[in-house]
């Protein structure tokens, strides 16, 4: 094939090197691909962010902020499922985060503090607790879901704050938290290292990373295969038009309520690693502003992309940890973030994986007919 043949663009359809580039870019968003990604991203990332020559210096990572990240990563895949492919706004999620953090916490204090238990019981908790939610306020839809989801939130802190004081250690938060090992033999916080040479790996740091890290690549293989499977078609249909999603015969309150509750399993395995990483639950947890900070990751990060939460999240979380211990720019770190917000927000709506919309159009874009004219 010349080189004429190769550039040339038909009426029908694009050029072959369009569809080259274009069918490239389907196959890194298959399922396995972005699994494949993923498990890459979490490998190299402690790595990069804390320990490699010269770009660790620039970042001043650390090893407890990236799991932090990863965490917060999990919580914003979650409610992305929610808001941005079913077109829900919940400021209520703090209520199964939270709430999954103090099952977790109470959990370990009372029965058993193994790291995989806590988590199964915390997500356990807030599935329970996104069903009930979610089944009273789904009978209400746009803002006064919105305000009712708040509401429960709020209600939440609360009874966390007052008459659960005696469960919850009120305003100091729960402190009793009491994190085992992982698998009965494996200090979550050592570092983690081979087994068969017995040295330390850099590029992972501890083994609290390790079972973070796990759960991260496992959930977001679980968003993907939802993603793709029917039921997120229809979560796609009715954030597209709820009436005509209903026309079809479709039970939209029905997987509205699947895809709240599936938020809230997110925000619970989230919520229950947290507690295992800080070994304890603020009541702060619970409160509306958990809740803001999650939507704003989210949208800042691309509502309705698959990591652009994540990436949202990691940005977020590194101007609160790291640019705002700056002393003179300390005071001012909500401005900081507030900027950086509007201006991505103004200049990609898509938010930050929107820039890598936008690197793909130009990739895929054919040629024009002056640059053609170059060539030859």
């Amino acid at each position: 094939m010349n080189d004429e043949t190769s550039e040339r663009t038909t009426e029908d359809g694009p050029s072959l090197i369009e569809s080259d580039v274009v069918s490239t870019w389907d196959r890194f968003g298959s399922e396995r691909s972005i699994v494949v990604l993923t498990v890459l991203a979490v490998a190299v990332f402690p790595w990069l962010f804390v320990r490699a020559p010269v770009i660790s210096g620039l970042f001043r990572g650390y090893q407890s902020l990236a799991s932090l990240i990863l965490i917060w990563g999990i919580f914003a895949l979650g409610f992305n499922l929610l808001l941005g492919y079913t077109g829900l706004l919940s400021f209520g999620h703090a209520a199964f985060w939270g709430g999954a953090a103090y099952a977790a916490g109470i959990f370990s204090a009372s029965v058993n503090g193994s790291p995989i238990l806590m988590v199964v019981v915390g997500t356990l908790f807030a599935v329970l607790l996104a069903w009930i939610l979610g089944f009273i306020s789904l009978r209400r839809g746009g803002i006064y879901f919105s305000i009712l989801t708040l509401a429960f939130g709020q209600m939440a802190y609360y009874l966390a704050l007052s008459p659960l004081q005696g469960l919850t250690n009120g305003e100091n938060g729960f402190t009793d938290v009491d994190v085992g090992n992982l698998f009965g033999f494996l200090d979550a916080f050592s570092a983690f290292e081979s087994i068969p040479l017995g040295t330390p790996v850099p590029l992972l740091g501890d083994w609290l990373y390790v079972f973070v890290g796990a759960i991260t690549v496992l959930c977001v293989a679980a968003v993907v295969r939802i993603l793709h499977s029917p039921y997120g078609l229809v979560f796609k249909a009715i954030r597209e038009n709820e009436q005509r999603a209903s026309f079809v015969g479709l039970n939209v309150w029905r997987y509205k309520l699947m895809a709240f509750i599936l938020s809230g399993a997110f925000a619970g395995v989230a919520g229950s690693l947290f507690v295992v990483h800080g070994s304890y639950v603020p009541v702060e947890s619970l409160k509306w502003t958990t809740s803001g900070e999650i939507v704003v990751m989210t949208v800042l990060g691309g509502v309705g992309s698959m990591v652009g939460p994540m990436l949202g999240a990691g940005l977020y979380l590194y101007v609160e940890n790291v640019v705002s211990g700056n002393p003179a720019i300390q005071p001012y770190w909500h401005l900081i973030l507030g900027l950086i917000f509007v201006a991505v927000i103004a200049l990609f709506p898509e938010g930050i994986w929107g820039i890598v919309g936008r690197v793909r159009e130009i990739i895929s874009a054919p040629p024009t007919d002056a640059e053609r004219e170059g060539d030859n």
